[in-house]
């Protein structure tokens, strides 16, 4: 097998084909569901997929770090990224990995016999959105993947690795060999805590994977969360940003940034410096009309994706941050986790 091409950004989690389509209150009335609900799919949920995709749906290359992945693509040059995850052996992993391809993302996907591909199916009711996701392969994914000789020669090759906190549920081994193999060669390692049930509920695997972070990326909610499960003993985000940054760290080569997004509110950015200091900044968002705001689904995502763009090509800490806020202020004027199309090209902002 020839040696595969390198990709300088890899992304780890858990893919799902989004589905989305425009519905009613009597198709979410059959299912079950509620306005605004996001929900785990039960046996009665099981038909949505397919009805929504008789309804000229739409299709995205979803999970919180394939919606990254993408929109890091989205802003770097040609084969920049590869995602890395389990589907199922189906035509919605077919549809994944088209979708995939159409966003320039090289995937490598463990394909998992028992278990169908991941999907989450969106009825859209106006500016409501309901969501149904089944988990199904994504849950799947194992170390001996990742450890294949051809695939952990990407892992290899690439200078910037990024993990969904969602995997925290799957398969923390495979965050572990990303982040040693970062801390040995000094590589940045990116993650984001994706929920707040993570902290809440998977404390244990989130700390063993904390020490090998770079940059840490949270909501405000998710950062109270963090703060509450560890008995900080406040809500404050700036502080708990700065506690976020002094955490232990295996990689003393680099200091840890601790990045909190807070919506329209300013972002904070937490770094780490010598001798126990912390310098704070923070960061105002893009602003942009609210009649232009189509869907904030995914925001924090495509700002992430914006942010590691900025960082695998060495921009600064200063324009990493504004090209994540103008990538989070393009997509919330889409439908979804999504992009503009045609691409539109980054321009620094004036702030």
């Amino acid at each position: 097998m020839a040696a595969p091409q390198g990709y300088p950004f890899l992304c780890l989690e858990n893919p799902l084909l989004d589905i989305q389509a425009q519905g009613d209150a009597a198709l979410l009335e059959k299912y079950g569901l509620k306005d605004n609900d996001a929900i785990l799919a039960e046996d009665k949920h099981m038909g949505i997929y397919e009805e929504l995709l008789q309804k000229d749906a739409k299709l995205i290359a979803g999970g919180a770090a394939q919606n990254t992945a993408r929109g890091a693509q989205y802003m770097l040059p040609e084969n920049s990224v590869c995602y890395i995850g389990c589907v199922g052996k189906d035509k919605y992993a077919d549809i994944l990995k088209e979708a995939c391809t159409t966003a320039g993302v090289h995937t490598e996907y463990r394909v998992d016999d028992a278990q169908p591909t991941g999907k989450c199916g969106v009825i859209i009711t106006g500016h409501n959105r309901s969501m149904c996701t089944h988990l199904a392969a994504a849950n799947e994914y194992k170390l001996e993947h990742l450890k294949q000789p051809h695939i952990w020669s990407l892992a290899e090759k690439a200078q910037v690795y990024y993990i969904g906190g969602y995997h925290l549920t799957v398969c923390v081994p495979a965050i572990q060999a990303l982040g040693e193999e970062a801390a040995a060669k000094n590589k940045i390692f990116m993650l984001s805590l994706s929920a707040p049930f993570i902290p809440q509920f998977f404390k244990e695997q989130l700390d063993t994977v904390l020490p090998y972070t770079d940059y840490t990326f949270c909501n405000e909610t998710e950062a109270r969360s963090y703060s509450e499960s560890h008995s900080w003993g406040t809500d404050d985000v700036v502080e708990i940003a700065k506690k976020l940054a002094q955490l232990p760290k295996k990689n003393t080569n680099r200091p840890r940034v601790a990045i909190v997004t807070q919506g329209t509110d300013p972002t904070v950015v937490a770094t780490a410096k010598a001798g126990g200091e912390v310098e704070v900044k923070q960061f105002n968002v893009h602003e942009i009309p609210k009649s232009s705001i189509n869907d904030t689904n995914g925001a924090g995502d495509a700002f992430a994706g914006g942010f590691s763009a900025g960082i695998v090509q060495g921009k600064s800490l200063e324009e990493s941050i504004d090209m994540g806020q103008w990538l989070a202020s393009q997509s919330i004027q889409e439908l979804g986790p999504s992009f503009p199309s045609p691409k539109k090209t980054y321009t620094p902002s004036k702030q």
